[in-house]
């Protein structure tokens, strides 16, 4: 009796609905990157307290995520594109978590400027923000068509926010009419250090569908 194709499907029916799994969990940690300018950008209180508990959302999805995951290698696909798609899988869910957190973190950043005058860079802080959110938004989009070369393009993306953060930094780091308090200059520092990585885990996720499609590493 041939029982290749019965563990064949299973696979493929559990590898399906782990994809849609991250899809979902993608689609709140992006959320809470809007909940993050609302806090951030637009001074919204609710928005900083809504990101606390959907973190622990997005952290739910991570356990469960692992899990699937590990009962996928114990199905033994001796396929090397369904070895290469779980184990990218594995790295995308934590990329994922980590995108929450660092959204997160803009909310506790947030909150802490809420006593202070708005300050003058918001503007430039917000662009760089919105940026993040968009290349969040592509590395869902690649990873629901398993688009390599969409994937592959969040990159020149991600050159752009490093240019935002050096030049903010820069501007941040050589005010010449600071008065009173330094916390909001130290805070903002705080937030486009976590805007940058959001955008590193968002290339990551495009790069590992990339590599979910063609084999290779970029």
């Amino acid at each position: 009796m041939n029982t290749t194709q019965p563990v064949r499907s299973e696979f493929e029916r559990q590898i399906l609905r782990v994809q849609r799994d991250l899809l979902r969990m993608g689609a709140l940690v992006e959320n809470s990157c809007v909940l993050a300018r609302d806090a951030l950008c637009d001074r919204d209180l609710d928005a900083a307290q809504k990101l606390k508990s959907q973190d622990k959302q997005v952290d739910q999805f991570y356990r469960q995520i692992e899990l699937d995951c590990m009962q996928l290698f114990s199905l033994h696909s001796s396929a090397d594109a369904d070895l290469r798609r779980v184990g990218a899988f594995i790295q995308m869910v934590r990329d994922l978590e980590r995108i929450g957190d660092y959204a997160k973190d803009l909310g506790d950043v947030a909150i802490k400027l809420f006593p202070y005058p708005v300050h003058p860079l918001m503007g430039r802080i917000q662009t760089m923000l919105d940026r993040c959110r968009s290349m969040v938004a592509m590395s869902l989009l690649a990873l629901s068509n398993l688009d390599a070369q969409s994937g592959l393009e969040i990159k020149q993306k991600d050159d752009a926010i490093d240019s935002d953060y050096e030049e903010i930094y820069d501007l941040l780091a050589h005010q010449t009419n600071l008065v009173g308090s330094v916390e909001p200059t130290v805070l903002l520092v705080l937030a486009i250090r976590y805007m940058e990585r959001i955008a590193d885990h968002a290339t990551n996720i495009g790069k590992r569908v990339a590599y979910i499609v063609t084999g290779e590493r970029t």
